[in-house]
């Protein structure tokens, strides 16, 4: 099932302000880690739950270079939310 475009931007939101749990970049978004941390868990294997779905599309977005609307999303919803 394909999902639609305001599920899509759900999903977007809720991984634009997803923050780091565990580890060396606890409390930093996801967005803002560093790609090779990507690489390293993508040769280890990514936690098999929510998180780790999270990590292992970041590195998707990361290797194609499309972390920046990220920031973008949070601007947006933080200036929605202001209002």
């Amino acid at each position: 099932m394909i999902p639609n475009t305001e599920e899509q931007q759900k999903h977007l939101i809720e991984l634009a302000f997803t923050k780091m749990p565990f580890g060396r970049y606890k409390d930093y978004y996801l967005s803002e880690i560093p790609e090779p941390y990507y690489v390293w868990f993508k040769q280890k294997g990514f936690p098999t739950n929510k998180i780790g779905n999270f990590l292992a599309e970041m590195y998707e977005i990361k290797v194609n270079g499309l972390e920046g609307m990220f920031k973008e999303i949070r601007k947006q919803v933080n200036n929605q939310r202001l209002r």
